[in-house]
């Protein structure tokens, strides 16, 4: 595959800013990239998948694969992986270089954060959901016992290598997920970014132009906003528009609704509910949705009990007290958190939207 039309960029951090490069060779950069001492920590699939990768590295360096389950991605997972580090010898001068998608990623970065109090650490992206959104923004997590993603911070990679001929692999659920988990962005964004990215979705899984470019704007808009609030505070807040809903989906689903199409089915309840509170215009919803069905088709949510729904949603992170913290939306460009009651009202919109809205 020849240069793809997209720039590399920067992205600004109070931690330390980080290169994003478009690249169509993985081989030959880890190859230049990979310095003594330097560690890899690489997905097993990936490497089953793409065996010449593997020979990029020299043999005096460490390479560590992993399993990509959530069971690896917690204290108990990482603890073999640091100790392999230091009885290899890997020191605070080195790096370690992550190959593989989102759980990678935080096993990585959150090993990186804490070794020696932090060294530096280089990703390359592997999944769509890896290379349109989680790549940048500097967030770690790991999951605590039962509970997931609990435990983290901010420590962003010093480079990131974006290479769309890993996502050859990957089936179509999987593109679906990533291009489900890019569509909140666009929606923040604006109607003439969401009306583009509708009308390439059609085109995405066939043209890597198309997605290429669906990738660098979805990166470019998250840029934006992290920019100007890293820690996830305030401004960024509205990038868990669709999540609360669609985290609560994967919980009760024993996360057999793929992450990206759980968030398109959760941005759907979160418009429909922004209806029902007389925030959004309905044929907004409909238009939104019309792109989100082709996202979530084949997946079924109807049978998911709406008290075990509010259950769920009452142990979002981000709720205070017994208020549900919820991201919702008055229109394209337009997305907002509010405070919505978990209570009978609720109880009844959900009742609804499982028994009619999915018809």
């Amino acid at each position: 595959m020849g240069v793809l039309p997209v720039l590399d960029f920067q992205v600004k951090s109070i931690v330390h800013d980080y290169e994003v490069n478009f690249i169509t060779d993985s081989y030959a950069i880890l190859k230049n990239e990979i310095r003594d001492g330097d560690v890899v920590i690489m997905d097993q699939k990936i490497k089953e998948l793409y065996p010449l990768i593997s020979t990029a590295i020299p043999k005096n360096n460490l390479l560590i694969d992993i399993e990509s389950h959530e069971k690896q991605k917690s204290y108990e997972g990482i603890i073999p992986i640091i100790n392999e580090l230091i009885e290899s010898g890997f020191r605070k001068n080195h790096r370690l270089i992550g190959i593989g998608g989102g759980i990678t990623q935080d096993i990585t970065a959150f090993t990186a954060s804490i070794m020696y109090r932090g060294v530096m650490w280089i990703f390359f992206p592997t999944t769509l959901l890896a290379q349109g959104d989680s790549c940048i923004g500097s967030k770690t997590s790991i999951n605590f016992g039962e509970y997931k993603n609990q435990v983290g911070g901010f420590y962003p990679p010093s480079r990131i290598y974006i290479d769309l001929n890993f996502l050859d692999t990957l089936s179509t659920a999987d593109l679906r997920s990533g291009l489900g988990e890019m569509s909140h962005y666009f929606v923040v964004s604006s109607e003439e970014d969401f009306k583009k990215y509708k009308k390439d979705y059609a085109f995405a899984l066939k043209d890597k132009t198309v997605l290429a470019n669906m990738i660098s704007r979805s990166l470019e808009i998250k840029k934006n906003y992290i920019e100007i609030d890293e820690f996830d505070r305030k401004e960024r807040q509205v990038f868990n528009y669709g999540h609360s809903f669609g985290h609560a989906i994967e919980s009760l689903t024993d996360y057999a609704v793929p992450h990206g199409i759980a968030v398109s089915f959760g941005m759907d309840m979160a418009n429909f509910v922004s209806v029902k509170m007389g925030f959004l215009k309905s044929q907004i919803q409909k238009d939104i949705r019309e792109l989100l069905q082709q996202i979530w088709q084949g997946y079924d949510i109807k049978h998911l009990d709406v008290y075990q729904f509010r259950e769920v949603l009452a142990k979002d992170k981000k709720n205070v007290g017994r208020e549900l913290r919820l991201i919702l939306c008055k229109g394209y460009g337009k997305v907002f958190k509010t405070p919505v009651k978990n209570n009978d009202q609720l109880h009844n919109w959900l009742r609804e939207y499982f028994n009619q809205e999915l018809n």
